[in-house]
Protein backbone atom coordinates (compact mmCIF):
# COMPACT_ATOMS: atom_id res chain seq x y z
CA UNK A 1 0.00 0.00 0.00
CA UNK A 2 1.41 2.99 -0.88
CA UNK A 3 1.25 6.78 -0.19
CA UNK A 4 -2.26 8.85 -1.33
CA UNK A 5 -0.88 12.17 -0.75
CA UNK A 6 -1.01 15.05 -3.45
CA UNK A 7 1.91 16.02 -4.73
CA UNK A 8 1.46 19.20 -3.33
CA UNK A 9 1.59 17.60 0.23
CA UNK A 10 4.44 15.84 -0.19
CA UNK A 11 7.58 16.25 1.89
CA UNK A 12 11.43 15.62 0.42
CA UNK A 13 14.71 14.76 1.64
CA UNK A 14 17.52 17.16 -0.85
CA UNK A 15 20.33 17.68 1.52
CA UNK A 16 22.18 15.91 4.48
CA UNK A 17 25.00 16.49 6.18
CA UNK A 18 26.60 14.76 9.31
CA UNK A 19 29.67 14.56 11.86
CA UNK A 20 30.15 11.66 13.74
CA UNK A 21 32.99 9.20 14.76
CA UNK A 22 32.00 7.18 11.69
CA UNK A 23 33.03 9.98 9.36
CA UNK A 24 33.45 13.68 9.12
CA UNK A 25 30.29 14.12 6.47
CA UNK A 26 26.94 11.93 5.77
CA UNK A 27 28.80 10.05 2.92
CA UNK A 28 31.80 8.59 5.05
CA UNK A 29 29.02 8.12 7.87
CA UNK A 30 26.61 6.06 5.52
CA UNK A 31 29.52 4.13 4.21
CA UNK A 32 30.67 3.31 7.62
CA UNK A 33 27.27 1.65 8.91
CA UNK A 34 26.79 -0.44 5.45
CA UNK A 35 30.17 -1.88 6.22
CA UNK A 36 29.72 -2.60 9.45
CA UNK A 37 32.63 -0.29 10.49
CA UNK A 38 32.69 0.75 14.53
CA UNK A 39 33.39 4.29 15.38
CA UNK A 40 33.68 3.52 18.88
CA UNK A 41 37.60 3.43 20.34
CA UNK A 42 38.78 3.63 23.47
CA UNK A 43 37.81 6.69 25.87
CA UNK A 44 40.49 9.17 26.08
CA UNK A 45 40.85 13.01 27.27
CA UNK A 46 42.10 15.13 29.68
CA UNK A 47 39.19 14.50 32.07
CA UNK A 48 40.51 10.85 31.70
CA UNK A 49 43.95 11.51 33.11
CA UNK A 50 42.77 13.68 35.15
CA UNK A 51 40.56 11.37 37.18
CA UNK A 52 42.29 8.10 36.67
CA UNK A 53 41.22 5.31 38.32
CA UNK A 54 37.80 6.33 38.86
CA UNK A 55 36.61 5.56 35.73
CA UNK A 56 34.39 2.41 35.37
CA UNK A 57 34.27 2.88 31.17
CA UNK A 58 36.50 2.47 28.87
CA UNK A 59 34.84 3.19 25.23
CA UNK A 60 33.29 6.04 24.05
CA UNK A 61 32.33 7.24 20.84
CA UNK A 62 34.15 10.44 20.19
CA UNK A 63 34.75 12.44 17.17
CA UNK A 64 38.49 12.89 17.52
CA UNK A 65 41.22 14.86 14.75
CA UNK A 66 38.27 16.69 13.57
CA UNK A 67 38.90 20.16 12.22
CA UNK A 68 35.68 21.79 12.45
CA UNK A 69 36.90 24.85 10.46
CA UNK A 70 38.15 22.55 7.58
CA UNK A 71 34.72 22.81 5.69
CA UNK A 72 34.22 26.30 6.15
CA UNK A 73 31.43 26.00 8.81
CA UNK A 74 32.56 28.18 11.19
CA UNK A 75 35.64 30.15 11.36
CA UNK A 76 38.23 29.73 14.22
CA UNK A 77 37.08 32.38 16.04
CA UNK A 78 33.59 31.94 15.77
CA UNK A 79 34.20 28.57 17.15
CA UNK A 80 35.56 29.66 20.50
CA UNK A 81 32.68 31.47 20.73
CA UNK A 82 30.38 28.23 20.38
CA UNK A 83 29.62 25.15 22.76
CA UNK A 84 31.24 22.08 21.29
CA UNK A 85 27.37 21.08 20.92
CA UNK A 86 26.74 23.43 18.49
CA UNK A 87 29.98 23.41 16.37
CA UNK A 88 29.14 19.87 15.51
CA UNK A 89 25.45 21.00 14.70
CA UNK A 90 26.94 24.26 12.45
CA UNK A 91 29.11 21.55 10.58
CA UNK A 92 26.49 19.48 9.90
CA UNK A 93 24.00 22.15 8.83
CA UNK A 94 26.25 23.80 6.67
CA UNK A 95 26.85 20.24 4.50
CA UNK A 96 23.52 19.27 4.13
CA UNK A 97 22.88 23.26 2.72
CA UNK A 98 25.59 22.70 0.44
CA UNK A 99 24.66 19.42 -0.54
CA UNK A 100 20.97 20.30 -0.75
CA UNK A 101 22.22 22.95 -3.55
CA UNK A 102 19.92 25.49 -1.88
CA UNK A 103 20.78 28.99 -2.28
CA UNK A 104 18.65 30.69 1.40
CA UNK A 105 19.36 34.28 0.15
CA UNK A 106 17.22 33.45 -3.08
CA UNK A 107 14.80 31.85 -0.96
CA UNK A 108 11.78 33.42 0.89
CA UNK A 109 13.07 33.69 4.37
CA UNK A 110 9.47 33.56 5.89
CA UNK A 111 8.93 30.51 4.63
CA UNK A 112 12.27 28.46 5.71
CA UNK A 113 12.81 27.09 8.95
CA UNK A 114 15.21 25.71 11.30
CA UNK A 115 14.67 22.87 13.89
CA UNK A 116 17.33 21.38 16.19
CA UNK A 117 17.25 18.55 18.57
CA UNK A 118 19.57 18.48 21.03
CA UNK A 119 19.25 16.34 24.45
CA UNK A 120 21.54 18.26 27.01
CA UNK A 121 22.70 21.13 25.16
CA UNK A 122 26.01 23.09 25.95
CA UNK A 123 27.00 20.94 28.48
CA UNK A 124 30.69 21.60 28.51
CA UNK A 125 29.91 25.41 28.59
CA UNK A 126 28.21 24.56 32.07
CA UNK A 127 30.72 23.13 33.60
CA UNK A 128 33.70 25.62 32.44
CA UNK A 129 31.90 28.19 33.93
CA UNK A 130 30.87 26.40 37.11
CA UNK A 131 34.69 25.42 37.29
CA UNK A 132 35.77 29.33 36.95
CA UNK A 133 32.99 30.03 39.26
CA UNK A 134 34.69 28.04 41.97
CA UNK A 135 38.55 28.66 41.30
CA UNK A 136 37.94 32.23 40.17
CA UNK A 137 34.94 34.02 41.42
CA UNK A 138 31.50 35.29 39.35
CA UNK A 139 33.09 38.46 37.96
CA UNK A 140 35.40 36.38 35.74
CA UNK A 141 32.14 33.89 34.05
CA UNK A 142 32.51 34.40 30.16
CA UNK A 143 29.99 36.60 28.88
CA UNK A 144 29.34 33.97 26.04
CA UNK A 145 27.98 31.28 28.83
CA UNK A 146 24.23 31.46 28.67
CA UNK A 147 24.44 32.10 24.52
CA UNK A 148 26.68 28.75 24.23
CA UNK A 149 24.85 26.80 26.82
CA UNK A 150 21.05 27.00 25.57
CA UNK A 151 19.59 24.00 24.27
CA UNK A 152 18.58 26.44 21.15
CA UNK A 153 21.99 28.00 20.73
CA UNK A 154 22.18 26.05 17.20
CA UNK A 155 18.68 26.57 16.38
CA UNK A 156 19.28 30.29 17.17
CA UNK A 157 22.82 30.61 15.26
CA UNK A 158 21.29 28.69 12.22
CA UNK A 159 18.48 30.99 11.66
CA UNK A 160 20.92 33.93 11.77
CA UNK A 161 23.72 32.33 9.82
CA UNK A 162 21.12 31.38 7.06
CA UNK A 163 18.71 34.29 7.73
CA UNK A 164 15.89 31.94 8.49
CA UNK A 165 12.76 34.10 9.40
CA UNK A 166 10.29 30.79 9.08
CA UNK A 167 9.02 28.62 12.25
CA UNK A 168 11.91 28.11 14.51
CA UNK A 169 12.39 25.45 17.27
CA UNK A 170 14.92 23.20 19.60
CA UNK A 171 13.61 20.38 21.12
CA UNK A 172 15.15 18.42 24.42
CA UNK A 173 13.17 15.61 24.90
CA UNK A 174 16.12 13.30 26.00
CA UNK A 175 17.32 10.39 23.57
CA UNK A 176 13.77 11.39 21.12
CA UNK A 177 15.26 15.19 20.90
CA UNK A 178 16.53 15.26 16.85
CA UNK A 179 13.30 12.73 15.95
CA UNK A 180 10.62 15.47 17.50
CA UNK A 181 12.50 17.97 15.52
CA UNK A 182 11.75 16.20 12.10
CA UNK A 183 8.36 15.57 13.04
CA UNK A 184 7.76 18.92 14.43
CA UNK A 185 8.96 20.07 10.91
CA UNK A 186 7.15 17.95 9.01
CA UNK A 187 4.50 19.25 10.43
CA UNK A 188 5.60 22.84 9.68
CA UNK A 189 5.57 22.04 6.33
CA UNK A 190 1.82 20.35 6.17
CA UNK A 191 0.64 23.11 7.83
CA UNK A 192 1.71 25.55 5.36
CA UNK A 193 4.07 27.90 7.61
CA UNK A 194 7.44 27.07 5.42
CA UNK A 195 8.27 25.19 2.13
CA UNK A 196 11.65 24.08 3.24
CA UNK A 197 13.07 23.37 6.83
CA UNK A 198 16.51 22.76 7.98
CA UNK A 199 16.09 19.98 10.61
CA UNK A 200 18.59 17.56 12.78
CA UNK A 201 19.96 17.06 16.37
CA UNK A 202 23.89 17.49 17.36
CA UNK A 203 24.98 16.50 20.77
CA UNK A 204 28.43 16.58 22.74
CA UNK A 205 27.83 15.38 26.24
CA UNK A 206 31.40 13.34 26.38
CA UNK A 207 32.17 15.45 29.43
CA UNK A 208 33.43 14.53 33.43
CA UNK A 209 30.32 15.39 34.51
CA UNK A 210 27.76 13.26 32.22
CA UNK A 211 30.11 10.63 32.03
CA UNK A 212 30.55 10.52 35.39
CA UNK A 213 26.56 10.80 36.13
CA UNK A 214 25.40 7.89 33.29
CA UNK A 215 28.52 6.04 35.06
CA UNK A 216 27.25 5.80 38.29
CA UNK A 217 23.48 5.11 37.35
CA UNK A 218 25.00 1.60 35.96
CA UNK A 219 23.33 3.20 32.38
CA UNK A 220 26.85 2.89 30.41
CA UNK A 221 28.61 -0.27 28.94
CA UNK A 222 31.63 -1.73 31.34
CA UNK A 223 33.20 -3.31 28.66
CA UNK A 224 36.82 -3.86 29.28
CA UNK A 225 37.60 -5.69 25.88
CA UNK A 226 38.19 -3.86 22.75
CA UNK A 227 36.57 -0.71 22.58
CA UNK A 228 34.96 -1.84 18.70
CA UNK A 229 32.83 -4.83 20.34
CA UNK A 230 31.38 -2.99 23.51
CA UNK A 231 27.88 -1.48 22.30
CA UNK A 232 26.07 -4.83 21.46
CA UNK A 233 22.24 -4.23 21.02
CA UNK A 234 20.42 -7.32 21.21
CA UNK A 235 23.14 -9.56 22.67
CA UNK A 236 22.91 -11.73 26.07
CA UNK A 237 25.94 -10.34 27.05
CA UNK A 238 24.51 -6.48 26.36
CA UNK A 239 25.27 -4.50 29.65
CA UNK A 240 25.32 -0.75 28.64
CA UNK A 241 25.03 1.91 26.13
CA UNK A 242 28.45 3.37 24.90
CA UNK A 243 28.30 7.49 24.92
CA UNK A 244 28.94 9.20 21.98
CA UNK A 245 29.22 12.34 20.33
CA UNK A 246 28.12 14.18 16.79
CA UNK A 247 25.48 15.41 14.53
CA UNK A 248 23.38 14.84 11.48
CA UNK A 249 21.45 17.07 9.48
CA UNK A 250 18.46 17.30 6.69
CA UNK A 251 17.09 19.67 4.37
CA UNK A 252 13.81 19.09 3.64
CA UNK A 253 11.07 20.95 1.13
CA UNK A 254 7.59 19.98 -0.61
CA UNK A 255 8.29 18.24 -3.39
CA UNK A 256 6.89 21.19 -5.46
CA UNK A 257 9.43 23.67 -4.27
CA UNK A 258 12.24 21.13 -4.38
CA UNK A 259 11.23 20.42 -8.35
CA UNK A 260 11.02 24.37 -8.95
CA UNK A 261 14.41 24.65 -7.96
CA UNK A 262 15.69 21.32 -9.61
CA UNK A 263 17.14 19.87 -6.47
CA UNK A 264 17.61 16.26 -6.86
CA UNK A 265 15.63 14.47 -4.17
CA UNK A 266 16.75 12.05 -2.16
CA UNK A 267 13.72 10.34 -0.45
CA UNK A 268 10.59 11.66 1.11
CA UNK A 269 9.52 11.41 4.43
CA UNK A 270 5.93 9.73 4.44
CA UNK A 271 4.87 9.69 8.41
CA UNK A 272 5.64 10.72 12.00
CA UNK A 273 4.24 9.60 15.30
CA UNK A 274 4.94 10.34 18.92
CA UNK A 275 4.06 9.33 22.40
CA UNK A 276 4.70 9.13 25.99
CA UNK A 277 4.72 6.03 28.47
CA UNK A 278 4.10 8.23 31.39
CA UNK A 279 5.49 5.52 33.44
CA UNK A 280 9.21 6.11 34.81
CA UNK A 281 11.36 8.52 34.47
CA UNK A 282 14.45 6.31 32.82
CA UNK A 283 13.13 3.16 32.66
CA UNK A 284 10.88 1.98 29.18
CA UNK A 285 7.38 0.26 29.69
CA UNK A 286 8.48 -3.07 30.01
CA UNK A 287 5.70 -4.41 27.19
CA UNK A 288 6.90 -1.51 24.83
CA UNK A 289 3.60 -0.05 24.95
CA UNK A 290 4.22 3.83 24.64
CA UNK A 291 6.82 2.56 21.73
CA UNK A 292 4.21 0.38 19.85
CA UNK A 293 1.90 3.29 19.79
CA UNK A 294 4.71 5.85 18.25
CA UNK A 295 5.04 3.07 15.58
CA UNK A 296 0.99 2.64 15.16
CA UNK A 297 0.53 6.49 14.87
CA UNK A 298 3.49 6.57 12.49
CA UNK A 299 1.92 4.03 10.29
CA UNK A 300 -1.74 5.98 9.81
CA UNK A 301 0.04 9.06 9.20
CA UNK A 302 2.20 7.96 6.69
CA UNK A 303 -1.25 6.07 5.35
CA UNK A 304 0.68 2.51 5.27
CA UNK A 305 0.38 -0.66 6.76
CA UNK A 306 3.03 -2.70 9.28
CA UNK A 307 3.64 -5.11 6.45
CA UNK A 308 4.41 -2.42 4.02
CA UNK A 309 8.05 -1.79 5.95
CA UNK A 310 11.19 -3.63 4.80
CA UNK A 311 13.25 -2.31 7.63
CA UNK A 312 13.23 -1.14 11.05
CA UNK A 313 16.51 0.82 12.73
CA UNK A 314 15.93 0.31 16.11
CA UNK A 315 16.70 2.44 19.03
CA UNK A 316 18.63 -0.22 20.10
CA UNK A 317 20.66 0.86 22.92
CA UNK A 318 22.28 -2.24 24.29
CA UNK A 319 20.71 -1.91 27.15
CA UNK A 320 19.13 -4.89 29.12
CA UNK A 321 16.09 -3.25 29.50
CA UNK A 322 15.54 -0.93 26.40
CA UNK A 323 16.55 -3.53 23.84
CA UNK A 324 14.10 -5.90 25.23
CA UNK A 325 10.99 -3.33 25.63
CA UNK A 326 11.77 -2.46 21.96
CA UNK A 327 11.40 -6.03 20.82
CA UNK A 328 8.09 -6.63 22.46
CA UNK A 329 6.91 -3.53 20.65
CA UNK A 330 8.11 -4.31 17.67
CA UNK A 331 6.35 -7.74 17.81
CA UNK A 332 2.98 -6.47 19.20
CA UNK A 333 3.11 -3.70 15.82
CA UNK A 334 4.37 -6.33 13.39
CA UNK A 335 2.93 -9.72 14.57
CA UNK A 336 3.93 -12.62 12.01
CA UNK A 337 5.70 -9.82 9.48
CA UNK A 338 8.45 -9.58 12.01
CA UNK A 339 8.74 -12.62 13.49
CA UNK A 340 11.76 -14.51 11.97
CA UNK A 341 10.44 -17.86 12.76
CA UNK A 342 7.24 -17.80 10.99
CA UNK A 343 8.87 -16.70 7.82
CA UNK A 344 8.66 -12.67 8.56
CA UNK A 345 10.54 -10.43 5.87
CA UNK A 346 10.82 -7.30 8.48
CA UNK A 347 14.81 -6.40 9.02
CA UNK A 348 15.64 -4.27 11.85
CA UNK A 349 19.35 -3.44 13.61
CA UNK A 350 20.64 -0.80 15.51
CA UNK A 351 23.68 1.18 13.86
CA UNK A 352 24.44 2.48 17.61
CA UNK A 353 26.66 -1.03 17.83
CA UNK A 354 28.79 0.70 15.46
CA UNK A 355 28.66 4.56 16.36
CA UNK A 356 26.88 4.40 20.30
CA UNK A 357 24.34 6.36 21.36
CA UNK A 358 24.68 10.17 20.40
CA UNK A 359 21.59 10.99 22.70
CA UNK A 360 19.82 13.36 21.20
CA UNK A 361 21.03 13.53 18.02
CA UNK A 362 20.23 9.61 17.41
CA UNK A 363 17.37 10.60 14.99
CA UNK A 364 18.86 12.52 12.89
CA UNK A 365 21.99 10.38 12.43
CA UNK A 366 19.90 7.29 12.08
CA UNK A 367 18.36 8.92 9.60
CA UNK A 368 21.19 8.40 7.18
CA UNK A 369 20.91 5.04 7.79
CA UNK A 370 17.25 4.23 6.56
CA UNK A 371 17.52 6.53 3.65
CA UNK A 372 20.24 4.59 3.01
CA UNK A 373 18.15 1.47 2.94
CA UNK A 374 15.80 2.95 0.66
CA UNK A 375 17.77 4.41 -1.84
CA UNK A 376 20.43 1.43 -2.12
CA UNK A 377 18.59 -1.45 -0.96
CA UNK A 378 21.37 -2.21 1.72
CA UNK A 379 20.45 -2.62 5.34
CA UNK A 380 23.40 -2.20 8.03
CA UNK A 381 24.51 -4.97 10.27
CA UNK A 382 24.05 -5.07 13.63
CA UNK A 383 27.57 -5.67 14.63
CA UNK A 384 28.46 -7.63 17.70
CA UNK A 385 25.79 -9.52 17.86
CA UNK A 386 26.56 -13.28 18.35
CA UNK A 387 24.29 -14.40 20.88
CA UNK A 388 20.79 -12.93 20.55
CA UNK A 389 18.06 -13.80 23.23
CA UNK A 390 16.05 -16.60 21.89
CA UNK A 391 12.57 -14.11 22.77
CA UNK A 392 14.01 -11.80 19.99
CA UNK A 393 12.53 -13.59 17.47
CA UNK A 394 13.12 -10.87 14.94
CA UNK A 395 15.93 -11.19 12.02
CA UNK A 396 18.31 -8.19 13.63
CA UNK A 397 20.62 -8.65 10.59
CA UNK A 398 23.61 -9.69 12.72
CA UNK A 399 27.24 -8.77 11.95
CA UNK A 400 26.95 -8.41 8.07
CA UNK A 401 24.76 -5.91 5.53
CA UNK A 402 21.63 -6.94 4.06
CA UNK A 403 21.01 -6.48 0.05
CA UNK A 404 17.51 -6.41 0.28
CA UNK A 405 15.26 -3.40 -2.01
CA UNK A 406 13.33 -1.36 0.67
CA UNK A 407 10.75 1.00 0.04
CA UNK A 408 9.67 2.03 3.37
CA UNK A 409 12.08 2.32 6.45
CA UNK A 410 11.03 3.30 9.77
CA UNK A 411 13.43 5.09 12.12
CA UNK A 412 12.50 4.71 16.01
CA UNK A 413 13.81 7.00 18.88
CA UNK A 414 12.92 6.71 22.43
CA UNK A 415 14.03 8.68 24.99
CA UNK A 416 14.24 9.48 29.18
CA UNK A 417 11.05 10.75 30.07
CA UNK A 418 9.35 8.12 28.29
CA UNK A 419 9.80 10.05 24.91
CA UNK A 420 8.89 7.75 21.72
CA UNK A 421 9.16 9.27 18.56
CA UNK A 422 8.88 7.42 15.17
CA UNK A 423 9.50 8.29 11.54
CA UNK A 424 8.82 6.53 8.51
CA UNK A 425 11.33 7.22 4.89
CA UNK A 426 10.21 5.99 2.13
CA UNK A 427 12.47 6.02 -1.95
CA UNK A 428 11.17 8.11 -4.23
CA UNK A 429 9.31 7.10 -6.98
Amino acid sequence: MGTTRTPLERIVVTGVGAVTNLGTDAASTWDAMRSGRSGITRFEGPEVDRYAGKWAVRAMGQVKGWDPTASGAVEAREAKRLDRCTVLGMAAAHEAVRHSGIDFSRADADRCGVVVGSGIGGISTIEEGMGTLMSRGPDRISPYTVPRLMVNATTGNLSIRYGLRGPAGAHATACASSGHAVSDAMSHIRAGHADVMLVGGCEAAITPLCVGAFMTMKALSGWEGDPARASRPFDRTRDGFVLAEGAAFVVVETERHAKARGATILCELLGSGNSSDAGHITAPDPAGRGAARSMVCALKDAELNAADIGYVNAHGTSTPLGDKAEVAAVLQVFGDHARRTRGGKLLMSSTKSMHGHCLGASGAVELIACMGAVREGVVPPTINLSEPDDEFDIDLVPREARERPIRYAMDNTFGFGGHNVTLIVGRYE
